[in-house]
């Protein structure tokens, strides 16, 4: 009994505790690493990520998978830019513009999925090439620059000394966890990924609850767009490449089951943060960025073997 019960605090507790031991071993490795200004660079990579990552929390949950959002973040990240020159428009314009385009990607990936009973995997890859192809046909395969003062600072200013990008991350954490752990929209989140069927027959619009998932995980993209255009001052085409890979690994890394109907945000969160630690102190160990790759699939794979075996 004993035995099952820490098996049992391994498996809820276990991520954090990995997480724990990696900034330990971290900070052992390399005096600079716990440094405030390293902290905040940590904070401010993973903010995208960790956007991005709430957004595929709600998708995978419901038993889905979003390949979509590293195109999508580029799409809105040059429709947003291009209204985002000096004098042109307010800011709200350009704010608006790319939650727009990421939302209208969102809906129309749930909407195909929910009623032309597309399989998620087929319609996010088709939205993938779509949204780059419309990104690059947009701008003319140019990034969009020139951008002005007040839409830079959204991903370039700070506040009480915290980066902007990390407030809108820590905003998105609390919607995310209200939406999906005090909501009737959450109890039909993990309902409809735990077994679809059945909750049709109970009474839950599936099909509605998928369309505003992946709606959901659309404006996420599109805001994480802007972020991103914002803190390098342009809006490139080829931005957001791999994206889509890192939020599924956050959120793999974090306990969300692939099957669907379990998952957290604060498992997200973690997750995010450990590849955004792993792959920082990796960089301040001088490890090639191509081993930082293995070290990252192998630590999905063993997230997905353990999560496997505690589902069992």
């Amino acid at each position: 009994m004993k035995q099952k019960q820490i098996f049992q605090y391994l498996s809820r507790y276990g991520i954090l505790v990995a997480f724990l031991i990696l900034i330990l071993l971290l900070s052992l490795l390399s005096p600079a690493f716990l440094k405030t200004t390293n902290i905040m660079n940590i904070l401010r990579q993973t903010s995208v990520n960790g956007i991005v990552a709430v957004g595929m929390t709600f998708v995978i949950i419901l038993a889905g998978i979003d390949l979509s959002v590293g195109s999508v973040i580029a799409l809105a990240a040059v429709i947003a830019a291009s209204f985002a020159h000096s004098g042109d428009y307010p800011l709200i314009v350009p704010v608006f513009a790319g939650l727009a385009v990421g939302g209208l990607c969102g809906f129309l990936n749930g909407f195909v999925i929910a009623k032309r009973k597309i399989a998620p995997f087929i319609m996010t890859l088709a939205m993938m090439t779509i949204a780059r192809g419309a990104a690059l046909v947009y701008t003319n395969g140019r990034p969009v620059i020139e951008l002005s003062d007040s839409y830079n600072k959204i991903g370039g200013s700070y506040f009480l000394g915290i980066p902007l990008p990390v407030i809108i991350f820590i905003i998105i954490i609390f919607i995310g966890w209200v939406l999906l752990s005090k909501t009737v929209f959450g109890r039909h989140v993990y309902a409809t990924g735990g077994n679809t069927t059945a909750a049709a027959l109970s009474g839950i619009k599936t099909g509605k609850i998928t369309i505003w998932v992946y709606t959901l995980a659309g404006i996420l993209s599109g805001l994480a767009g802007i972020v991103l255009s914002s803190r390098v001052m342009s809006g490139s085409p080829a931005t957001g490449q791999g994206y889509e890979l890192d939020a599924i690994a956050a959120v793999v890394i974090g306990g969300t089951r692939l099957t669907g109907g379990v998952g957290t945000i604060f498992g997200t969160i973690v997750g995010v943060l450990i590849i955004g630690v792993m792959n920082n102190g990796l960089d301040l160990l001088n490890v090639s960025s191509y081993w930082q790759l293995v070290v990252k699939g192998i630590i999905i794979l063993l997230a997905v073997v353990l999560e496997k075996k505690n589902s069992r």
